[in-house]
């Protein structure tokens, strides 16, 4: 797995909710930790980042999409697609540099015209710090796709009466539980009834 991995998010909104916030404080934090590169492509020029993410270290604005950036040599970037024909593996940190995750307003389907080359990352859809994360397993700990533990669809308990079944699949922890970024579950508590689009 010769040199330093780059991970990257494109980002068009011109604002950053506090779901994204979340997500991208804990991508900065994990890839710091290993020795990775975090970037948010695409931004628009006036985008708003709360302050957390103004100051956090690991987090890389570029205001140009991928296909700029990344021009030359393309072959060394990754586009995880889940319409990609083979799945992510460890061989994979050997024939690339770059991930590309197309974000909230997923731009997946344009960047896979415009060639860059694809992989799985399995059937069911992950959040986008999750699907970094397994990614980095992959490439950085040498760990094949279906050997990465996992929790789908789980149960957050909103309270003594409720609870909510999250629509995604999550690394599960040494205790079952899902790993979320610090944060989250209160996040999602405090916003249950609003519906999970207006936490993104």
């Amino acid at each position: 797995m010769p040199g330093q991995k780059t991970y990257v998010v494109e980002h068009l909104d011109p604002e950053c909710g506090p779901w994204s916030t979340l997500e991208y404080l804990a991508i900065a934090m994990e890839c710091t930790d290993a020795r990775a590169r975090f970037c948010l492509s695409s931004a628009p020029r006036g985008l708003h980042l709360p302050e957390s993410l103004r100051i956090c270290k690991g987090l890389d604005i570029e205001y140009r999409g991928v296909e700029d950036v990344y021009r030359h040599p393309r072959n060394r970037v990754c586009l995880l697609d889940p319409a990609a024909k083979e799945e992510l593996s460890p061989k994979d940190g050997d024939d690339f540099d770059v991930f590309v995750f197309g974000g909230i307003l997923d731009r997946t389907s344009e960047l896979r015209k415009k060639g860059f080359t694809g992989r799985r990352l399995g059937p069911i859809q992950m959040t986008t710090d999750t699907a970094v994360r397994v990614t980095r397993t992959v490439i950085h700990q040498q760990t094949p796709l279906n050997a990465v533990p996992y929790v789908d669809y789980p149960e957050i308990r909103i309270d003594e009466h409720e609870s909510t079944e999250m629509p995604f699949r999550y690394v599960k922890d040494a205790q079952g539980k899902p790993v979320m970024p610090e944060g989250m579950i209160d996040l999602i508590k405090k916003d249950s009834e609003k519906g999970f689009g207006d936490l993104f």
